[in-house]
């Protein structure tokens, strides 16, 4: 313990450093010794033809047979050499006491014979008698290699002792490793050991028969991967210290080589210094890399470690640590009232990600990793997992993390303490963008894609944010906020649904009033006889009902025009990044609506696995359509199409055509002005998710009161240009409104 090492006046990497090196040492005796074993009986019979053939060799030379130097014939000598021959090719291998007995009396014999028949003065004998007695003792060696040593040994080795305590030392082995990254080597010999913890309680699982034999040794060797991998973690995070100073050199000190350059500015772009710079880091990164691939593949417990996919995996982590980090800490916005500084919150945070991914695209070949693909599959994962968290505040069934089909054990993406309402910089960057372009205070023109300020008509928002989005969050960020907003419309139908609901039903007094005006406007193609005292009570009598529904609208308005925002940057950005998949995927988009079409008409077969399939890539191609996508279905409201079409015209008074921009903008003395547009785009998308009768009769309630109007001579212009407007926001004919409404006015009051 660290109390023993201290009374001992031993430094905590002293300790270290000893284990290191006594692990070394045991796992370089072990793999000689399993090497003896397993080479045990070749060279037994190896050095047993070689004794046998030797003394064969010494006997033909005293037959007088084979001529040598100074060597006379002695039949005895060679009668005795032959049966020490045949004595040596009797030795059985598998009696090794017996063996090795009968082998000291043959070395004991020839150094005797050797001793009394003075042998020694022929150099030559001498020497095959000495090579003879060498393998005599190499068989003795040989025989007497058991296994039982190197249980021994292991038993000696048994580090099990230090599983809750070896964790006080990985810092210093870190340290040691940071300064060495050759240490690797001894530190695979230290986890080896550390594998011995496995070896008692499995030998006693193992006796008591049990069938757990098996989930416990994955247990065990998992906890000690997972050991594994928070030591060699250093290596990881040294590299990306050292990726840090390159990214900085890269992104702040370097100048980016033009494509044409004059010969006369050749010396201004060579920086030498700064390239120099460059390499060195960069070397010492590849110094690491190799360092971690002197660990060959290992079998820890019951589970196989390769070195590069443990330095991946632990490349995979530290940029998901810091690149998570990156993104909570720079998507972080002023909380004090409304103030746009999203635009320099993207531009510092795309400068740092940029740094990131030309670094990354720099180092690879070094690292011999695919750099590129790692950053974007990480991102990516980054992204999908705070949407999915972000999420859950929508959801009635969490998504935990153990169900997330993006979190890692391995390679675990950060959750952070949430800031504000959001759980992550996801919710904090859609939040953002719906405060900024908050429809009571900001007018929203399509033509140019712009938000203004209602009252200076300053620019407050254009769409070259979402490329801002895109440079600094990938364009994975942007399917990202189109899912969350995705979520938020949801929402917001489920709370206009049911506060639309109670508002009608819960008022018996307002529900008669409904039902006597239906009945009074049915049918819709005729026409009110006195519209200037029937509609305006009715409006004024619902008026505190457009009060409670008109921010469910407003809402939902706002974030399907932020959605529609994203879909063409996606679009325009698949378009120019890769055209051939944007052509394909929209060809089979419209081969499967053909087929679909065809399922009412022709009775096929509707492929629903194609449909599922293609939806990921419609979404990151920008070829989805919000403004006539139906989210969810709900139950039928009765006279919802009246009771907004009551809602619309109580704010139709307050608003008024523009001629130059082509659109309607809120009076100057309106008291709750809102966004037409934005207003337009909500109600539309509200009828959409009810059965489609409700927008037939809405756009004929509609259609009514401006004929009403029409014959009385008094006709509304704007009431016919909002619902011109809104018909081609809901993709619906416009022949309905021409059918509906003469086409004297249409023509006298519709723009063209």
């Amino acid at each position: 313990t660290d109390d023993s090492v201290m009374s001992h006046n031993t430094q905590l990497s002293e300790v270290v450093a000893l284990l290191l090196n006594t692990a070394q040492l045991e796992l370089v005796l072990k793999d000689m010794f399993k090497s003896l074993l397993e080479r045990k009986e070749e060279k037994w019979n190896s050095c047993q033809k070689e004794t046998g053939e030797r003394l064969l060799e010494l006997a033909d030379v005293f037959s007088g047979t084979k001529p040598l130097a100074r060597v006379d014939k002695n039949d005895n000598l060679q009668a005795w050499f032959r049966e020490i021959a045949k004595q040596t090719s009797d030795i059985d291998y598998n009696d090794h006491t017996l063996a090795g007995r009968k082998i000291a009396q043959l070395i004991q014999a020839i150094e005797e014979v050797q001793e009394f028949h003075q042998l020694e003065s022929n150099w030559q004998i001498r020497q095959f008698l000495t090579d003879t007695r060498s393998y005599l003792h190499q068989m003795i060696r040989t025989i007497n290699v058991k296994e039982e040593v190197l249980i021994q040994i292991q038993i000696i080795g048994d580090l099990s002792y230090a599983w809750y305590i070896v964790d006080n030392y990985t810092k210093f082995m870190q340290n040691l490793i940071k300064k060495d990254p050759g240490l690797v080597k001894k530190l695979r010999a230290t986890f080896l050991k550390l594998g011995s913890a496995l070896d008692l309680p499995l030998v006693r699982i193992g006796e008591a028969g049990t069938e757990d034999f098996r989930s416990v040794s994955e247990c065990y060797s998992k906890a000690l991967v997972s050991y594994v991998r928070k030591v060699l973690q250093i290596i990881p995070q040294s590299m990306f210290s050292l990726l840090e100073e390159i990214v900085k050199v890269l992104t702040h000190d370097m100048v980016e080589v033009p494509t044409r350059l004059d010969k006369d500015k050749l010396k201004d772009y060579a920086q030498l210094t700064e390239r120099y710079k460059v390499a060195k880091l960069t070397h010492a990164i590849s110094v690491f890399t190799d360092g971690m691939l002197m660990m060959k593949s290992t079998l820890v417990g019951v589970i196989k470690i390769d070195p590069k996919k443990l330095l991946e995996d632990g490349i995979r982590k530290e940029l998901v640590t810091r690149v998570a980090a990156a993104f909570h800490n720079a998507l972080v916005f002023n909380q004090k009232g409304v103030s746009n500084d999203l635009p320099q919150v993207l531009l510092r945070l795309s400068s740092r990600t940029d740094g990131f991914r030309r670094s990354f695209e720099y180092i690879q070949d070094y690292l011999n990793i695919f750099g590129l693909k790692m950053w974007q599959e990480e991102v990516m994962r980054i992204i999908n997992y705070n949407v999915e968290q972000e999420c859950n505040t929508f959801l009635r069934q969490k998504v935990f993390d153990w169900q997330s089909l993006y979190q890692s054990q391995h390679i675990p993406i950060p959750r952070f303490p949430p800031i504000d309402e959001s759980q992550t910089f996801i919710g904090r960057l859609a939040r953002q963008l719906l405060n900024i372009t908050n429809p009571t205070f900001t007018l929203y023109v399509d033509p140019v894609k712009t938000w203004y300020d209602m009252k200076t008509s300053e620019e407050v928002l254009n769409s070259s944010i979402f490329g801002k989005i895109v440079d600094a969050l990938e364009p994975f960020g942007l399917q990202g906020l189109d899912r969350l907003y995705c979520f938020m419309i949801v929402t917001e139908l489920q709370r206009f649904t049911k506060a639309s609901t109670k508002l009608i039903l819960s008022d018996k007094a307002a529900m008669v009033q409904l039902q006597t005006a239906m009945r009074t406007l049915h049918p819709h193609s005729n026409k009110v006889e006195n519209p200037a005292k029937f509609y305006p009570p009715l409006i004024t009598k619902f008026a505190k009902f457009s009060a409670l529904l008109a921010p469910y609208i407003l809402r939902v308005g706002q974030i399907q025009i932020l959605r529609q925002q994203i879909s063409l940057t996606l679009h325009s950005l698949a378009k120019f990044e890769s055209k051939q998949l944007v052509t394909a995927v929209e060809t089979l988009n419209n081969a499967l609506v053909a087929n679909v079409t065809s399922h009412y008409t022709l009775d096929h077969v509707t492929p629903t696995e194609s449909l599922y399939e293609i939806t990921p890539y419609l979404g990151a191609c920008g070829l989805t359509q919000p403004l006539l996508q139906v989210y969810s279905t709900f139950k039928d409201i009765p006279l919802l199409p009246l009771l907004l079409f009551l809602h619309l015209h109580g704010h139709v008074t307050k608003l008024q055509y523009n001629t130059q921009c082509d659109l309607l903008v809120p009076t100057r003395r309106a008291p709750d002005p809102l966004d037409p547009v934005v207003f337009n785009v909500g109600l539309s998308t509200i009828l959409r998710q009810f059965p489609s009768e409700y927008l037939v009769e809405f756009q004929e309630l509609c259609a009514q009161y401006i004929s009403s109007y029409s014959v009385a001579g008094t006709t509304p212009s704007t009431p016919i240009v909002f619902l011109k407007q809104f018909s081609d926001c809901s993709n619906s004919s416009v022949l309905l409104t021409r059918d509906c409404v003469p086409h004297n006015v249409l023509n006298a009051h519709v723009p063209k």
